[in-house]
Order: C-alpha cells, then sequence, then structure tokens
C-alpha cells in the first residue's frame, strides 16, 4: 500500500505539470502548481537521513517500512481527496462528546476538536508547546477520521508554495467535488485587520460570504467566534460568550495578497535554512511577533483562507482547511527537525503560558492536554513523527 502510493507520487512528479496530469488528478483547467523544488529538495535529505538513521536502528518500532505516509494534497487523485473530505463530514455528522454545559456550541464530533483548540488557545500559541501540541492535535484528528469514519488514507497536506500565486483555482479551494470547500461567494466587506497592532490591513479579496461549492456547502459553523477578523456586522461588534452555540455557514475569502507574499516556497526554505535554533524557527514561522507587519507561513496560512471561522485565533480549526495547513506546518518542522535531527529533536523554546508570565518556560516533561479527543502525553514524547504515539513521514 505504501510503496504503491510512493510510486504514483513519484510518477505524477516525473510527469510534470502536464495536461495530462491536470486530467489525472482533477485539477481546475488552467491552473498550475508553482515550483516547490527548494523545500522538496530539503525535504527529500532529510527523508534519506531518517532512512539511513532506521537502518543503523533495528530494534525502531516504527521505520520506512511501516510508517504511515503523508502526502500532497494535489498529489492525491481526486477519489482519494474526496475520501479525506467525506471522512471530515463524517465526523461533522457525529454527535458531541462534550458537555453541552460546558460546551453548548459544541453540537457534532468535529466541535469537540474545534472547542478544544478554543481552551487551550493561550498555553499552544507562541508557547514552547506550539509545534507539539498541533503535532499531536492534528494526529488525533488523523485518528478519529480513521477509527470513527472508516478513513483508510491518511492525514494530507497543503503546501503552502504550490498554491502561493492562484490558491482560489488551486485544488484545494477550486470548489469541486474533490476540494476542500470553494473561495466564499462575494460579499461587500472592510479589509481584514488580521495583525493585533492593526498595521497591516488585508485588502479585501472576491470572497467573505458562504461558502456554497464543493463537500462542505452544507456544513454549519457552530461554536462562536472569539476573535472575528471578517469584517461584517455578523460577526464584529457581538458580545460573544466562550464557547456560545451561534449556528452559521463557513465563510471564506481566500486572498492571494497573503499567500503571494508570505507563502512562497522560497519564504518557506529561508525558514527553514536561517534559523538553526528552535526559538527562531519557531517564532519566524508564527510570524516574529508580527513585527514590521510580517505574518510568517504560519499566519499566512490562516489568513490566506480568510473568512470566518478560518481567521479566528480560538475557532480556526473550524473551517476544514485547518487539519491540511497545520500538516504543512508539521511537515515544515519535520524537514527543518531532519537536517540534524540528532541536535533538533528534543530542543524547544519559550513559556508555557502567552498571557500569564508567572506561568514559567516549558519543558520536555510538560504535557500535552487532547481531553475529550484521546490520550494526552508529554512534549518529549511528540518530538519525533516515528516516535511517541507516532509512526509517519512526509513525501
Amino acid at each position: 500500500m505504501h510503496f504503491t502510493s510512493l510510486l504514483l507520487t513519484c510518477v505524477v512528479y516525473l510527469i510534470g505539470c502536464t495536461s495530462a496530469t491536470s486530467d489525472l488528478l482533477g485539477w481546475k483547467a488552467g491552473w498550475s502548481p508553482a515550483k516547490t523544488d527548494q523545500t522538496d529538495r530539503l525535504a527529500a535529505e532529510g527523508l534519506l537521513k531518517f532512512g539511513f538513521s532506521q537502518i543503523l536502528d533495528n530494534n525502531r518500532h516504527c521505520n520506512l517500512g511501516n510508517a504511515a505516509v503523508r502526502r500532497e494534497w494535489t498529489t492525491l487523485l481526486p477519489f482519494e481527496r474526496k475520501a479525506y473530505s467525506d471522512a471530515v463530514l463524517c465526523l461533522q455528522k457525529k454527535p458531541s462528546r462534550l458537555d453541552p454545559l460546558v460546551a453548548p456550541g459544541a453540537k457534532s464530533r468535529y466541535d469537540d476538536f474545534v472547542a478544544v483548540h478554543v481552551n487551550n488557545t493561550f498555553t499552544i500559541h507562541a508557547t514552547a508547546s506550539f509545534l507539539t501540541w498541533h503535532r499531536l492535535f492534528t494526529w488525533t484528528f488523523e485518528q478519529a477520521l480513521r477509527n470513527e469514519c472508516g478513513y483508510k488514507g491518511y492525514q494530507p497536506y497543503w503546501n503552502w508554495g504550490k498554491t502561493a500565486f492562484d490558491p482560489v483555482n488551486s485544488p484545494i479551494f477550486d470548489g469541486s467535488a474533490y476540494s476542500m470547500g470553494g473561495n466564499g461567494v462575494y460579499a461587500k466587506h472592510n479589509c481584514t485587520n488580521a495583525l493585533p497592532t492593526n498595521e497591516n490591513c488585508i485588502p479585501p479579496a472576491a470572497g467573505g460570504g458562504c461558502v456554497e461549492t464543493g463537500p462542505f456547502k452544507s456544513y454549519v459553523v457552530n461554536i462562536a467566534p472569539m476573535a472575528p477578523t471578517l469584517a461584517i456586522p455578523e460577526l464584529t461588534g457581538q458580545n460573544f460568550t466562550f464557547l456560545q452555540y451561534y449556528p452559521r455557514c463557513l465563510k471564506r475569502d481566500v486572498s492571494v495578497w497573503v499567500s503571494s507574499r508570505w507563502s512562497k516556497d522560497v519564504d518557506s526554505y529561508s525558514l527553514i535554512t536561517q534559523n538553526k535554533n528552535v526559538s527562531r524557527f519557531q517564532d519566524v514561522l508564527q510570524g516574529d511577533g508580527f513585527k514590521n507587519g510580517f505574518f510568517g507561513v504560519h499566519s499566512a496560512g490562516h489568513y490566506t483562507m480568510g473568512g470566518d471561522p478560518g481567521g479566528d485565533f480560538f475557532a480556526s480549526p473550524g473551517d476544514p482547511a485547518f487539519w491540511l495547513h497545520h500538516a504543512q506546518v508539521d511537515r515544515t518542522w519535520w524537514i527543518w527537525q531532519n537536517q540534524d535531527f540528532a541536535n533538533r529533536q528534543n530542543v524547544i523554546a519559550g513559556p508555557r503560558s502567552l498571557i500569564d508570565p508567572t506561568a514559567g518556560d516549558g519543558t520536555l516533561d510538560d504535557w500535552l492536554e487532547m481531553g475529550i479527543l484521546g490520550t494526552g502525553t508529554t512534549i518529549r514524547q511528540t518530538t519525533s513523527t516515528t516516535g511517541g504515539p507516532f509512526c509517519y513521514f512526509y513525501l
């Protein structure tokens, strides 16, 4: 199974961006992925190093022969992409397992994931656990798709560089049955003030309204926004309570203005190669405090989606594209780690809390809590994709 997937992906890369490839993979006519040669080369070099390390360690429970393979969305065949979105829709139809008195807005199993992210927001962003918590969170979501909804594949990722110059027409947002849903319909709106300092106004794009195409056109976002950035009366100026029930449609304002500035392959390449310690790497990845209007690839992914709840600091998993985005965040960290894995595995940096200076700095023995979603573990157990509960790599 893994070798078939590997072979198919290699064939796609060898064929290149021809019309035949577009037809085979179900891409929208006229769309071609931008080149991602620089980061792909780094990923391949890292994977080669990983393979050699496995040969030298025969006692490992996880190796290239039994590891799950996470693949890029545009390399998946249409039926593979639909199998993924069907599994996400399945979670959205299953009942929540949370106490309604604790999370009145959580109506589905999918909402449980949004609620847990909302609850942990201030300890999982710009903190020592940002990378590890989201790695475990995304893996836990993958396990729910497989164990609760019968999904046979693994979590795909969104290589931002491929879509940087035309995200709207890409296989992620083109609105086909094999996408992650289209852009929102046009709705007049003001600029999105993405940065806390309001230094940077994201110009309104062609969306802003409800997503009416693709698999998630009927999906209802249940949990109220806590930090909405889409400037429409339905969201701004409201007094929402924590985890309030506030049903509404999924909205997007897919922004090439954002993606073409901070999501290019060169942006990821420079992030990986120019930041040798984990503190600088994760700071630059997250936007480096938004100094001088700099988003970083992490924030850029969220604001490329835009809309509601994709641009919400708290409720962003409410947009199903969140999972592809954070798989790419994890892949980017994985590539960075694999450049010098021996010295980059068990390294973390930063405080335990974004808002509580008395919480102290994070340690490898700090606990990562998943609550109702699944089993938590320590940071130490999540610093390798082939250690702790994990056994996967990226192709």
